[in-house]
């Protein structure tokens, strides 16, 4: 998966995860700290838009400029603006010590590249800063309602308590819920989500 099968995903006027922002994420969006707040893998924009509606200055990154295009036009159509950064995660180098929130929600990646890239986010966060996360664990190859078919792009709670082991876990969870995203992710979905907190 991509940034030329993810080109040719967005390439459509339809926001295939939808415009409104994932359930986990506007749930806990209120508790992210005043400050600038980075999206990773975040598609089409969705929350990266209802970051910045709440007053957040808001930096977008996706491998597909696609996405991010129609991210800026989410964002023009809610009356606000978004940085976008069009990079592959395994390249990305997130800043240390700079954001009062990160969020990722279903971005899939190879577990070397998953490890690398959450080292970088625990650093990344101002002290007090937050990390907001929504994936599919591997009850989810039992649904067909999203997700990647490779198990070992899938998350637990376990692993993610390993790789965040810095920060304090304030939400930790494995559920099955009811994923309405779009056409993208539509039906029962069995996610892990993760609220937790860096404290100096």
């Amino acid at each position: 998966m991509d940034a030329e099968f993810w080109n040719n995903r967005f390439a459509t006027p339809q926001y295939i995860y939808g415009e409104a922002p994932n359930a986990f994420v506007a749930e806990m969006a209120s508790q992210i700290p005043a400050g600038p707040v980075l999206c990773l893998a975040e598609g089409e924009g969705r929350n990266a838009v209802h970051l910045a509606t709440l007053g957040h200055r808001v930096t977008a990154v996706d491998q597909s400029e696609a996405g991010l295009a129609k991210a800026r036009r989410l964002a023009a159509a809610s009356g606000v603006e978004i940085e976008t950064v069009t990079a592959d995660l395994e390249d990305f180098a997130i800043e240390p010590g700079v954001w009062a929130g990160i969020v990722a929600t279903f971005a899939h990646l190879p577990p070397a590249i998953r490890c690398k890239v959450h080292a970088q986010a625990v650093r990344g966060l101002q002290p007090d800063g937050v990390f907001i996360l929504e994936a599919y664990t591997p009850a989810q190859l039992a649904f067909d309602t999203g997700g990647p078919k490779s198990p070992e792009l899938l998350m637990t709670l376990a692993g993610l308590c390993d790789e965040l082991a810095e920060l304090e876990l304030l939400v930790g969870r494995e559920i099955e819920r009811d994923v309405i995203e779009g056409d993208g992710h539509t039906g029962r979905g069995a996610v892990v989500q993760v609220f937790a907190r860096r404290h100096e």
